[in-house]
Parts: C-alpha cells; sequence; structure tokens
C-alpha cells in the first residue's frame, strides 16, 4: 500500500494522482519531499493498477521550487561534495519521472518556478490553469539554468532559441505564451482544470498500456539516436506490441464496429 507522508497521494480507476500539499510555502521542496518523489516514482513502476499519473499541487501554486529555509538555506554551509550529493538528487527524480513507464500528466493550478517547473518539464504532459505562469528561475538566484534537465528536455520542447531566452533571463512565461511555444498542452479555466485533466488521464488510462509505455521508451531513447537506429528500434518495438492481446482486440474492435477494451 502507497502511503506517502510529505504529499497527497489518490488512486482510483487506473489513475494516480500526486499532489504536493504544503500551500502556505506555494509548494516548495524540502529535503523530505525530494526523497519521497523519487522513491515514489520508482514504485509505481511496480504499481499494476496504476496506468496514468497526474501530479498536482494545493492551493495557488504548482510548485515554487526548492524551499529557501530547508533547502536553500541548509546547501550554503555544505562543501562540494554535500552540494553534489544534493543537485544528484534532485536529478535522481527527474530521471525516474522519465524511466516510469506509464504517461505523466502535469496538472499546473498555479505558479511553477524552478524544481517545480523542471518537475512540470520532465512530465510527459501539461495542463495548465491560465494562472499558472512558469520560469526557470535559476539564474535569479545566482545559479545557471542548467539544472534538473532543462537544458536537455527544454531546446527539444520549444527549440534553441526560446529555450536559451528561458534558461538564461529566469522571466516568467504566461500561461497562454506557454502554450503558444509548446510548452503547455492545454490551457483551461482554473475551475475546468481538474476535469480536464482528468478527463485525459482517462482517455489515457483506456488506452493500450504497453504501446503507450513504449512511446514513452521510445520518445526517450531515440533522442539520443541516429535516424538509422531509430527507425531499427521503432520496427522492433511495434513488432512487440504487435504480440499482444491489445493489437488483437483493437482489430476485432474496428470489424465488429465497437470501441476497443485494452487490457
Amino acid at each position: 500500500m502507497l502511503n506517502p507522508k510529505s504529499f497527497l497521494y489518490e488512486q482510483r480507476d487506473g489513475i494516480a494522482t500526486i499532489t504536493l500539499n504544503r500551500p502556505e510555502r506555494l509548494n516548495a521542496i524540502t529535503f523530505e519531499v525530494y526523497h519521497e518523489l523519487t522513491d515514489f516514482f520508482a514504485k509505481l513502476c511496480a504499481e499494476k493498477d496504476v496506468r496514468v499519473v497526474i501530479i498536482t499541487g494545493a492551493g495557488r501554486a504548482f510548485c515554487s521550487g526548492g524551499d529557501v529555509i530547508d533547502i536553500i538555506g541548509e546547501l550554503q554551509g555544505r562543501d562540494a561534495e554535500g552540494l553534489l550529493e544534493f543537485t544528484r538528487l534532485t536529478c535522481d527524480l527527474i530521471r525516474n519521472m522519465r524511466a516510469l513507464p506509464k504517461p505523466i500528466i502535469a496538472s499546473l493550478n498555479g505558479t511553477t518556478a524552478g524544481a517545480g517547473a523542471c518537475i512540470a518539464l520532465a512530465s510527459d504532459l501539461r495542463i495548465a490553469a491560465e494562472e499558472a505562469k512558469i520560469a526557470f528561475i535559476f539564474v535569479k538566484v545566482g545559479l545557471a539554468g542548467t539544472d534538473m534537465g532543462a537544458t536537455y528536455l527544454l531546446p527539444r520542447m520549444v527549440g534553441l532559441a526560446k529555450a536559451t531566452e528561458l534558461l538564461m533571463t529566469g522571466d516568467f512565461v504566461e500561461a497562454g505564451e506557454a502554450e503558444r511555444i509548446g510548452l503547455y498542452n492545454r490551457v483551461v479555466p482554473r475551475d475546468q482544470l481538474e476535469r480536464v485533466t482528468r478527463e485525459f488521464a482517462e482517455k489515457l488510462a483506456s488506452g493500450p498500456a504497453l504501446g503507450i509505455a513504449k512511446t514513452k521508451e521510445m520518445l526517450n531513447r531515440e533522442l539520443h539516436m541516429s535516424f538509422e537506429s531509430a527507425l531499427e528500434a521503432e520496427a522492433v518495438a511495434q513488432a512487440l506490441c504487435m504480440q499482444t492481446p491489445d493489437f488483437k482486440e483493437a482489430h476485432a474492435a474496428f470489424i465488429e464496429k465497437r470501441p476497443a477494451k485494452f487490457k
């Protein structure tokens, strides 16, 4: 039974929902949250009843980044080895999110900044409320924009020129602009966010689990491949999916003129 201590968790109808729950601190991340969230995404791999994961925040923010007192202040006294230990921890979270063979939807209910922006970026889809401005604010606190996979993932999502601007300035981007440049998949009124996110999650949950898992896997792997290597990898992945009951079910549903029921 998954029962996290540092955030809320609900599982229903194949959809798991993680809610960052420090609304009084705009859901700023603590060391405890980093550790538990990182381990939690690893554990979700083995949860057969979970087909889709939603991550969101309580209150008026999705996540404002690392907690100024719990993390930023504490890091001031660390040596180089201790600092590297922390930055590797933050990267482990992103690594586990990308390695999870299930789609992750970031439901952005409000301000999304710093580490919160990177968590949103590492998710597979981003559905945002109109108030959900986003910023990779690392340069604003004297650091580099290269954090938690940002300089790897962001250029691939919005292009090198726009990613350079966002990471070098650390400025906030309004939700409408984030959707325009491809960073957000959907922007909706706040009172519709939960419903729209849930409907999108249900759509994915009703799809072929292995087919969606392979899609995520190949999107990750092909970032590093040549075109010829990618074609061969796709051929192998698709041939594997063709051996599943889901492929047979889709064919039968088409012949019988009914919706497919993937298992």
